[in-house]
């Protein structure tokens, strides 16, 4: 009894000691580049092993072959058959994919790829599954989605080209797709100066980039684009082929919003297993395990976690089948073949695996759950029944699902995109609505006595009113709230989206639009999305309004110019000569008469007449004396038709300048502006005005730029700054700021402003969106209705010029325009001027004749001076003999 006890227990000790040599040899040949898959193969071996009651083990056997050369490749294959593997499993490229299938079809090999090239057709591996889905469908369904006509082609591998191809011959069937441009790209600065150099030849139109390349050197390509100011961000569209969606989701560049990205995603990062899996994955110390450590997991990674446990399930089962390949081929710890050691390639005839078939057929027949969701394979060893999530990035670096690809329903996209539901439209939801105050578009509402306002009631303007139109449009409910900022929207590196006001809560998803005087700008449009401008704006320049100029006391002179009168005034002067001179030398201008002392000839036409008759025609009066000669009247008829449209003209012009009170600018232009120092100008500091002139290569703007940079205090912090500086400056600055805020500003009191010139530019505010937002197509066509319907200019004329509190001048009384007496004033002082200079000539006359009068009588300057007057008061004459004369006076 005793020795049959030793004997079993010594018969049980030896079966122990012999299960536990009993180890499955799992392959692993692994090519440059690789070494996260080589980490992942040997460490969830370890990991899960085979179950305890198995008293199997499986042993991994790593190597690593320093080319991709198929030779060496072979060669490492050859060995590792040799030392008696069961199964193989290793990354292939399309350059060493022909090696792995010649040899595991000929020996039988059962082999598990995480990355199967798409050559099955060509050369089928029998013996072997792929991870790795099948989703070249999925690309093509995606462009088609897009509508996309023209794509820009980039690849790094031999594995890119081979997908062009196939995506070329998908679409040449049923689409028809212009590939414009294939380059294989060594690094990412390879594709961003081809790329730029694309950006430099066409800036307009929109570029749609098929991106087939590692997840690495993907986000270098995005980053450079990114921080380049020379490329447009919202014009390029990246379809990444690869499936490196899932590095992308745990970036650290938010900026990669700016840029329209799409891609595909297979991990089922909500399961529990991949949480699990995730946690080891990151305790791993990644100097002795290269790879790992990571706060994610990669697409390769994962494919390699579910090859291995697609090995070791298929193991498992062949356990539970007690299958002849764990009792006969495992003798003294050493591995057979057909009764031989291992698999020896230089074998003649060829032995293959004599398990290598059944090993394969139950790989085939897989059916388990992995971190890559659904894995089940089909004949041919490809997987089925899959699953792929085709995502893009939103403006935070988020991933957002928008659609799903199977291999039984093609590509199904998602009802619902962050919480709006795409199927049942919009209606019935509220939306947060972010704005800013300022008149007219929007403030706070002045309530009745005794009236309570509350929710958006509490705001008034033109803002609140487009709200209201859109939202009863699109039968939607919106909540209206102030920016926290009190900002419009502009970069900001202390923010943390990069940006701040209206346009940081956007992307950041605080709010789901913004109405608002929002200007549309090519870095706002990088960021957030834009309806078609509601309104249309510019540039403009805001004076302070000179006083109006009163007629002076000669302003009926100002009809005529300075130099029109000194030419009138010569040519009353020629034209008295020359009708002197004509009269001199024509006979028939003399007269002969008969006279006391004897017959004399006279002319009338002397200087003094000829002059007199000019005066008189020019005033449309007349004379005593007129021309009798031919060459006399000739004269006169030219000088009456001169006088004629003289004063015809003079008195057209006379009563506008009598009448209307004129106001004169001292500028009148931008150019005006930049030719002059004396009137300063500026802009709102770090605002889109601000920006323009930074950055305009138009000379005139550039040295308006170069003045107002080299003074400071010409920005303004705000609107209301630089408008009462324009008041109170006294005509000594000038601001430029939106052409809607001027003419707004001009209608308000106390009306002492005006707006100058013509705009410096054309831009327009639009209602802005978050990137990506279902919203904006709605709106965008809301904005266009709304705009054709003419509600946007009933809503403008209402908060503009409706409520303006100055007075138009074409409303002025008709009694204004009467004349008073400033305006003819200086007709009287001629008139008295006429007078007076008539009396001083009459006195001196008087003098001189009494002067004359006394040397000839001999006697006093006086006493002449009184026979004079007492002559011309009773207009009796006494001459020099006592006779007395009289005469009317």
């Amino acid at each position: 009894m005793m020795m049959a006890t030793i004997f079993l227990y010594l018969t049980l000790v030896l079966h122990f000691s012999r299960s536990l040599g009993d180890e499955i040899p799992i392959g692993g040949i692994f090519t440059p580049g690789t070494s996260e898959m080589k980490t992942a193969f040997i460490y969830f071996l370890h990991m899960q092993d085979m179950p305890r009651q198995s008293r199997m083990k499986v042993k991994s056997i790593p190597e690593e072959v320093d080319s991709d050369d198929p030779f060496k490749v072979a060669r490492e294959l050859c060995i590792q058959m040799s030392k008696g593997i069961f199964t193989l499993m290793a990354p292939t490229k399309e350059s060493i994919y022909d090696t792995f299938a010649s040899y595991t079809n000929t020996f039988h090999m059962p082999f598990v790829s995480p990355a199967f090239p798409q050559l099955s057709a060509e050369r089928p591996c029998h013996y072997g599954v792929s991870m790795r889905p099948n989703y070249l469908r999925a690309i093509i369904d995606v462009i088609k989605h897009y509508q996309w006509k023209h794509i820009i082609y980039l690849y790094d591998s031999d594995d890119g080209l081979l997908k062009l191809q196939y995506i070329f011959r998908l679409t040449t069937e049923s689409y028809q797709l212009d590939i414009r441009v294939v380059k294989s790209i060594a690094n990412a600065s390879d594709a961003n100066d081809f790329l730029r150099s694309i950006e430099t030849e066409d800036r307009q139109s929109t570029k749609r980039v098929v991106l087939d390349c590692s997840a690495a050197m993907a986000k270098a390509i995005i980053y450079n684009h990114v921080h380049d100011i020379h490329m447009g961000r919202r014009n390029y569209h990246y379809l990444l082929t690869s499936l490196v969606m899932d590095e992308f989701f745990n970036t650290d560049q938010p900026e990669f919003g700016a840029i329209n990205i799409t891609g595909f995603r297979m991990l089922k990062s909500l399961s529990s297993e991949y949480q699990e899996i995730l946690k080891k994955w990151e305790s791993l110390d990644p100097e002795y395990w290269p790879g790992a450590g990571e706060n994610y997991i990669s697409s390769d990674v994962a494919l390699m976690y579910d090859g291995v446990k697609v090995v070791l399930d298929t193991y498992n089962r062949l356990l539970k089948q007690k299958h002849d390949l764990f009792r006969n081929n495992f003798r003294r710890g050493q591995i057979y073949n057909n009764g031989t050691k291992g698999i020896l390639c230089d074998n003649r005839p060829i032995n293959p695996w004599e398990h290598g078939e059944k090993i394969a057929a139950e790989l085939k027949k897989t059916e388990i759950l992995g971190l890559t969701g659904n894995i089940s394979f089909s004949e041919d060893g490809f997987r089925k029944n899959f699953t792929i999530d085709i995502v893009e990035m939103n403006v935070d670096s988020k991933m957002v699902k928008i659609a799903e690809f199977s291999d039984s329903r093609g590509l199904v996209f998602d009802t619902t995109v962050n919480g709006e539901n795409l199927k049942n439209g919009f209606e019935n939801k509220t939306y947060i609505v972010t704005s800013i105050l300022e008149e007219p578009y929007l403030m706070y509402s002045k309530p009745e006595p005794g009236e309570h306002l509350e929710g958006n009631d509490i705001f008034e303007g033109y803002c609140k009113d487009l709200a209201d139109l859109i939202a009863e449009k699109l039968k939607i409910n919106y909540v209206l709230k102030l920016v926290n900022d009190s900002n419009y929207g502009g970069q900001d590196p202390n923010s943390p989206a990069g940006w701040n006001g209206m346009v940081g809560e956007l992307i950041r998803w605080e709010a789901d639009m913004s109405i608002a005087p929002l200007t549309i700008t090519s870095a706002r449009e990088r960021v957030i999305d834009f309806t078609k401008p509601y309104m249309s704006l510019g540039i403009s320049i805001m004076i302070k309004k000179p006083m109006k100029k009163k007629p002076g006391v000669f302003s009926f002179l100002n009809p005529l110019s300075k130099k029109i009168w000194m030419c009138i005034i010569l040519a009353y002067l020629g034209v008295s000569f020359v009708l002197f001179l004509v009269s001199r030398f024509s006979p028939v201008e003399w007269r002969f008469e008969e006279a006391f002392l004897g017959p004399s000839v006279s002319n009338d036409f002397s200087l003094m007449n000829s002059l007199w008759f000019s005066l008189g025609a020019f005033m449309q009066q007349g004379c005593d004396v007129c021309p009798r000669s031919v060459s006399g009247r000739i004269v006169g008829s030219v000088w009456w038709f001169f006088t004629l449209i003289i004063i015809s003209s003079y008195t057209a012009n006379l009563a506008a300048f009598l009448t209307v009170e004129r106001m004169v600018t001292p500028i009148n232009s931008a150019d005006d502006l930049s030719k002059q120092t004396e009137v300063e100008y500026g802009t709102l500091r770090f605002s889109s005005t601000q920006e323009f002139f930074k950055r305009s290569k138009i000379a005139v703007y550039a040295r308006m730029w170069e003045f107002m940079n080299s003074r400071k205090h010409v920005f303004t912090s705000s609107y209301d700054e630089g408008i009462k500086r324009v008041r109170e400056s006294k005509g000594k600055y000038a601001f430029l700021l939106e052409s809607t805020t001027n003419d707004y500003i001009n209608e308000r009191q106390p009306c002492d402003t005006m707006k100058v010139g013509r705009n410096l530019d054309a831009k327009g505010f639009g209602v802005a969106t978050p990137l990506g937002s279902g919203l904006r197509d709605k709106l965008n066509l809301a904005v266009l209705s709304l705009k054709e319907n003419g509600d946007l200019a009933r809503l403008k004329n209402k908060w503009w010029y409706d409520r303006s509190e100055c007075s138009s001048d074409s409303g002025k009384d008709s009694s204004q325009n009467e004349l008073t007496l400033s305006n003819v004033a200086g007709c009287f002082y001629i008139l008295i001027g006429g007078l007076v200079w008539a009396m001083v000539v009459a006195l001196l006359d008087f003098c001189y004749k009494a002067r004359v009068e006394a040397s000839r009588a001999k006697m006093s300057m006086m006493e002449a001076m009184k026979v004079k007057a007492r002559s011309s008061i009773t207009g009796m004459h006494q001459n020099e003999r006592g006779r007395v004369r009289t005469g009317s006076i």
